[in-house]
């Protein structure tokens, strides 16, 4: 393997820094360490890189590599940008999806080159995270020379990568928590319905799996609106009434939920052609009841 000149470090090993580590080191880059806040971070060493090296504090981390990844939780990496001592031509970058290179600007001003890197994944843990970054896409934000730089990171990391501006950023972050962070709590919805007829949460996931595995690849071939099912897709007010009633009942919390998520799958089912706009707007009433 071909080591690439370019030597990073990260401020922050948790599980966004470790898994990134992991795989640009596999990649050949130079892995120059990592820093952390305590010792309660996820243990790596010598389970998935052997030169994962744990540094003494931030500014080691910055003293050592070309290019510093910040890490750490969104909220902390403002207070990371002001307390380190960056130097001219080094590159600064960030992981948040919702923040822009704004809060980077301490670097910026110290003549570092500033940039974001946002894998658009759920990292649940390092062995996940390292098995799922393949074909994830890469939120980018940054200037030239180091945008060409991060395209050439997330292309090494068997990925995909976009360009976005300060503006999108929180757009862009918001669509990835309903695209995941929501769709656990769609899971824990519908386990709390199975509940109520005397089936427990493991139980009722190990039996959703395969409906929720059969609907993210119909929407990865067959596309939307085209792959949504159920009873909106077919106009089917009866079906509806019966869920409201039966939800009111037992468990009236997830009502609002349910008849929300109802109204914005009404626009799907007409662009999908199968129901009119007569129906459409039968839905809507019964929805709203």
């Amino acid at each position: 393997m071909k080591t690439n000149k370019l030597s990073i470090g990260f401020i922050g090993a948790g599980t966004v820094g470790t898994a990134l580590a992991i795989i640009l080191g596999e990649k050949g880059y130079n892995f120059v360490g990592a820093s952390r806040r305590s010792s309660a971070g996820p243990n790596v060493h010598g389970t998935f890189i052997s030169n994962f090296r744990v540094l003494p504090d931030n500014q080691s981390v910055a003293d050592a590599a070309d290019l510093v990844f910040i890490t750490t939780s969104d909220d902390a990496i403002g207070q990371v940008a002001r307390e380190v001592r960056w130097r001219a031509g080094q590159s600064v970058v960030h992981c948040s999806g919702a923040d822009s290179t704004a809060v980077l600007e301490p670097a910026r001003q110290a003549g570092a080159l500033v940039g974001g890197f946002h894998p658009l994944q759920t990292f649940a843990g390092v062995r996940q995270a390292v098995e799922n970054l393949p074909g994830s896409t890469f939120a980018l934000e940054a200037e030239e020379p180091l945008l060409t730089t991060l395209k050439q990171m997330a292309e090494d990391a068997e990925g995909h990568w976009i360009t976005l501006n300060a503006a999108d950023k929180p757009a862009y972050h918001a669509a990835a928590v309903l695209a995941s962070n929501y769709l656990v709590t769609l899971v824990k919805m519908a386990t709390d319905l199975w509940k109520t007829f005397d089936i427990p949460a493991d139980q009722a996931v190990t039996a959703l799996m395969p409906l929720i595995r059969g609907t993210l690849h119909n929407i990865e071939t067959v596309g939307l609106p085209d792959c949504l099912t159920g009873p909106i897709a077919r106009g089917d007010t009866g079906t509806i009434e019966k869920h409201l009633a039966t939800i009111g009942t037992k468990t009236p919390s997830l009502l609002p939920a349910y008849r929300e998520l109802g109204l914005q799958t009404i626009p799907v089912a007409l662009a999908k052609g199968k129901i009119n706009e007569d129906r459409a707007r039968e839905l809507e009433t019964t929805l709203k009841k």
